[in-house]
């Protein structure tokens, strides 16, 4: 460094001299704030990546998405840019033509589309064939889209427990919603088999934060393994309006806790725990009578009567849980959901996936087959006699 030019300190804002030592409170309030820009940034990742979903499905239920022919070629599940701008505009997600071309391009810009050929990195109002990168499998699953699936799977698995952590909690005189202390989300992670001890599931709750997933309530603490409130930033089946992504990086760098929307409070609201559900669908947690192994399940003359179920995703995802390891089975079901509507309910071992043995494998892999594959799912269970 240049003789008498000193340096800048990002904390204060202002020149330093040359020689000044920022003071250890300065430099964690600077590394606080670094933090919190990158956690603000990855959670606009998760809602563009959120958002990008909601819109294939209902892409896929509009019939937009189709195979088509261009050149003596077939390109599978694509869309014409042209007829998705028509319909951004005609179902209000976009105010004109200009912002949905905007709002498509960000979609690009974050890996969710992209052109069939991937011959043109700009989005354009005109007869060009682009594609979901999950329709076609070139969807980038790198080590922060997995912790992303990972807190969306915790996600639903606290949300939908009639004995969830998430409460009413206050923390130096100030209430938050759907909070949770430190130590208890460890706990619970321990005594669901999510971590294999403290120390990997604080280093799971540190990536979740570092990764815009959760927060602590005020926004000034990191992790910690302790009575400390903390929060779910993403409310995951919030249906997106895609518009919301062109501001969304201005509506994050406001201070303050988590702000619910009127949706996310009404009562019909998938984000609020449902009250006196049906029993028949809805047992949190359910811990089987006892374990059951493959070949008891196949044997012949076992309990069991074998169905095959077809859920149709919507918007919000499919509505059911699955644990457990070679076999795994249902741990839990959403009311009013698809899942519900097809006919899953707990204790059913999954046996099929979309007509892939699912036996030998854990929940996890379970769970990332129905996550990345088609909105439609065919599950073939078992299901126990009465």
């Amino acid at each position: 460094m240049a003789p008498g030019l000193g340096y800048r300190c990002k904390a204060l804002h202002r020149e330093v001299p040359e020689g000044f030592i920022c003071s250890p409170e300065i430099r964690n309030m600077e590394r606080t704030n670094s933090m919190r820009r990158k956690a603000m940034a990855r959670q606009h990742k998760a809602e563009v990546m959120i958002a990008g979903e909601q819109l294939r499905l209902r892409l896929h239920d509009g019939k937009l998405i189709k195979d088509r022919r261009y050149h003596l070629r077939t390109y599978p599940n694509c869309f014409v840019a042209q007829e998705l701008i028509d319909w951004l505009v005609s179902h209000k997600e976009a105010s004109d033509r200009a912002t949905a071309v905007c709002l498509m391009q960000h979609l690009m810009d974050h890996d969710i589309v992209h052109h069939v050929c991937d011959k043109r990195p700009m989005f354009k109002d005109a007869k060009l064939l682009y594609r979901f990168r999950k329709d076609d499998g070139t969807f980038p699953f790198n080590t922060e889209v997995k912790v992303f699936m990972r807190g969306q799977r915790l996600y639903e698995h606290l949300i939908m427990d009639k004995d969830s952590i998430l409460q009413l909690r206050e923390e130096h005189g100030v209430t938050y919603q759907r909070s949770f202390p430190g130590c208890q989300f460890i706990d619970w992670l321990l005594q669901n088999g999510e971590a294999e001890s403290r120390r990997r599931g604080l280093e799971l709750c540190r990536a979740l934060q570092e990764n815009g997933i959760i927060q602590h309530v005020g926004r000034k603490h990191d992790f910690f393994d302790s009575g400390l409130l903390y929060q779910f930033c993403i409310n995951f089946r919030r249906r997106r309006r895609l518009s919301e992504l062109l501001n969304e990086n201005e509506r994050d760098s406001a201070e303050g806790v988590v702000v619910l929307t009127p949706e996310d409070n009404h009562h019909d609201s998938p984000f609020v725990v449902r009250k006196n559900p049906p029993q028949d669908y809805f047992i949190g947690f359910t811990v089987l009578k006892r374990n059951f192994t493959c070949d008891e399940l196949l044997a012949p003359g076992a309990p069991f009567i074998k169905k095959v179920l077809t859920v149709i995703g919507d918007a919000l995802g499919w509505g059911f849980v699955v644990r457990g390891v070679a076999p795994c089975y249902v741990q839990a079901v959403d009311p009013g959901s698809p899942a519900a509507a097809a006919g899953v309910k707990v204790q059913q071992f999954v046996c099929q996936v979309n007509g892939q043995c699912v036996l030998d494998l854990n929940y996890r892999t379970v769970t990332r087959l129905v996550m990345t594959g088609p909105r439609i799912v065919v599950l073939e269970v078992l299901e126990p006699l009465e």
